[in-house]
C-alpha cells in the first residue's frame, strides 16, 4: 500500500510545508548532497530594474483527469536528471472565485482551501484560509502574482492594505492601484488537487544548482452563472470540467556559501521549466487542450458562454465576504422570497454534484502512481 503520509495535514498547513521541507532535506541528502541549502524562488529583476514577484509555472489542459494515468512515471523515464521526493504527495480542495471581469488589466481572485468537520457528511465542505491574490493575465512566460491571506474578520475590508504590507516597493504602481478597486465575484470554480515535489539536477546546464519543482493535477468544474444558480442552457449548474497538470519552481539548493547572480538562476529556473515541458507536450500532444488562459479567465469565459452578462453580473452584485457565508439576507430564490440563497450549498455542487463529481485526492493521486 501506497504511504501517503502528509494527506493527514489537510487542515494543518504549518504542520504540512513543516513536513514537506523536512522530506524534501531528506531527498536531498539522499543524493549525497550533504552540503547544500534551500533558498526560495528570487525576484524577478526586469531591464528597468523592477523587482518582479514572477510566478515560474507552466501547465498543460486535458479533457480529463484519466489521461494523466501514469503519468509520474512517464516523467522519470522521459527526463534525465529528475526524481520524486518520497511521501511528498499532499492534496487540496477548494474554490476559487474570480473577482475581476474579462476586460481588467490583471486577474482578481479569491481562494479558499475546504475542509470537511470530523464525522459530517462529505457533501458538506467548509472554506478556511482565504486568499486573496492578483496575477498577470494568460499562460504567458513569467507571469506575475502577488498573494495574501485574509483574516476573515477583514473580509469587508480593502485588502490593498496587506499587499503593500508583503510586498512594499516591489508592488508595481499598476498592480496597487488595480488592487484598490472594488471587487465583484463573476463566477466561481471547485478543484480538487494531488500534488508531489520533485528534484531536477542536470549538471551539464546547471552546475552544482539544485532545482525544486512543484507539481500538481487539478481536477476542476467551474460555474455556469455567477451565482451557481441552475442554467437552463447547460442543464446543470456546472458549465465545464476539465483537468490541469502544473509544474512550478518552488526554489532552488546550492552548496553552502555558494551565491549565484540572477541571470544565472534565472536561466536555470527556465532551463527546467522547458526540460519538463517538452516531453509533457509530446506524451499528450493528441490530448492537449489550446487554451492560451488560465484556469481563473476560464471561469470568465465559462461563465460568459452561458449567456451571463457584465451587466447581469454587476446587477446580482456578489461580495468576496459571501464566500464564507451559508446564507445571505439580500439573498433570495426567485421562487419564494421568503426562502434565502444558500452559497455553501451551491459552492458544494461544484465539488459533489453526481453527474460532474470530482474524483477523490487519494484516487487521483493513485491514478498519476499507476504505470501498469
Amino acid at each position: 500500500m501506497t504511504q501517503r503520509p502528509l494527506l493527514r495535514h489537510i487542515r494543518d498547513h504549518k504542520a504540512l510545508f513543516m513536513e514537506i521541507a523536512r522530506l524534501r532535506d531528506e531527498a536531498v541528502a539522499g543524493m549525497g548532497l550533504t552540503h547544500y541549502e534551500f533558498h526560495k524562488t528570487p525576484k524577478y529583476i526586469s531591464s528597468t530594474g523592477e523587482r518582479l514577484t514572477i510566478e515560474p509555472e507552466r501547465s498543460i489542459i486535458l479533457p480529463t483527469t484519466d489521461l494523466l494515468k501514469g503519468v509520474k512515471g512517464k516523467l522519470l523515464r522521459a527526463i534525465e536528471g529528475f526524481s520524486i521526493v518520497p511521501h511528498s504527495d499532499c492534496g487540496y480542495r477548494y474554490p476559487t472565485a474570480a473577482l475581476a471581469g474579462k476586460d481588467a488589466p490583471f486577474i482578481k481572485r479569491l481562494r479558499s482551501e475546504y475542509f470537511h468537520r470530523v464525522d459530517e457528511d462529505r457533501s458538506i465542505c467548509r472554506p478556511v484560509n482565504l486568499s486573496f491574490g492578483i496575477k498577470s493575465r494568460g499562460k504567458a512566460d513569467n507571469r506575475q502574482e502577488y498573494e495574501v491571506w485574509i483574516p476573515e474578520e477583514l473580509l469587508e475590508d480593502d485588502p490593498s492594505p496587506l499587499l503593500v504590507n508583503q510586498y512594499g516597493e516591489d508592488l508595481p504602481d499598476d498592480v496597487r492601484h488595480f488592487a484598490q478597486q472594488p471587487a465583484v465575484i463573476h463566477g466561481w470554480m471547485g478543484v480538487k488537487r494531488a500534488a508531489f515535489e520533485a528534484l531536477y539536477r542536470p549538471p551539464a546546464h546547471m552546475g552544482e544548482l539544485l532545482l525544486c519543482v512543484g507539481m500538481s493535477v487539478d481536477a476542476y468544474n467551474i460555474g455556469a452563472r455567477p451565482d451557481l444558480s441552475f442554467s437552463p442552457e447547460a442543464d446543470s449548474s456546472i458549465a465545464a470540467s476539465n483537468a490541469e497538470l502544473e509544474w512550478e519552481i518552488m526554489g532552488y539548493y546550492a552548496p553552502v556559501g555558494v551565491h549565484y547572480d540572477h541571470d544565472t538562476l534565472w536561466a536555470a529556473i527556465n532551463h527546467t521549466l522547458q526540460a519538463i515541458g517538452e516531453p509533457l507536450n509530446t506524451l499528450y500532444a493528441k490530448d492537449i487542450i489550446p487554451i492560451m488562459e488560465s484556469k481563473t479567465e476560464r471561469i470568465l469565459s465559462a461563465v460568459e458562454a452561458h449567456g451571463s452578462t457584465p451587466e447581469d453580473i454587476q446587477r446580482l452584485n456578489l461580495r468576496p465576504w459571501e464566500f464564507l457565508q451559508t446564507s445571505s439576507e439580500s439573498r433570495v430564490k426567485r421562487q419564494d422570497p421568503n426562502r434565502s440563497v444558500n452559497f455553501l450549498g451551491r459552492l458544494n455542487r461544484l465539488f459533489y454534484q453526481p453527474e460532474h463529481k470530482l474524483p477523490s485526492i487519494s484516487s487521483l493521486h493513485d491514478l498519476i502512481a499507476d504505470d501498469r
